[in-house]
């Protein structure tokens, strides 16, 4: 005996009378269940942050501290369909797109 025979148990010849083809049900059970936890782990936490950077993205509004995917902490100065322009010191300001700001910050914490 094996450590693979522990996981899988080994096949064996079907005894004369006995019926050794699975169901059609049985043969979707697994398949079915890998794609439930393949949903649950991955598909649902991804549109979950979608929806919650979409929100950000909506409530965006100028005066508002943020951090962009690069890791630049810069404030809003404004903002329109598609692009933000962000201060991130004094007399610096860049345009970058609203979908390259990653998180809101609390009021403060940016030091321009």
């Amino acid at each position: 005996m094996n450590l693979l025979d522990l996981i899988v148990p080994p096949a064996f010849a079907a005894a004369d009378g006995i019926n050794s083809d699975p169901s059609g049900l049985s043969q979707l059970i697994l398949p079915g269940l890998l794609l439930a936890v393949m949903y649950v782990l991955l598909i649902r936490p991804q549109q979950k942050r979608a929806k919650n950077h979409k929100a950000l993205l909506t409530a965006l509004k100028k005066g508002d501290e943020v951090v962009t995917n690069g890791g630049v902490v810069a404030k809003v100065m404004s903002v329109d369909e598609s692009f933000a322009t962000l201060e991130i010191a004094d007399g610096v300001v860049i345009k970058v797109q609203k979908q390259g700001i990653n998180q809101k910050l609390p009021k403060g914490s940016a030091k321009i």
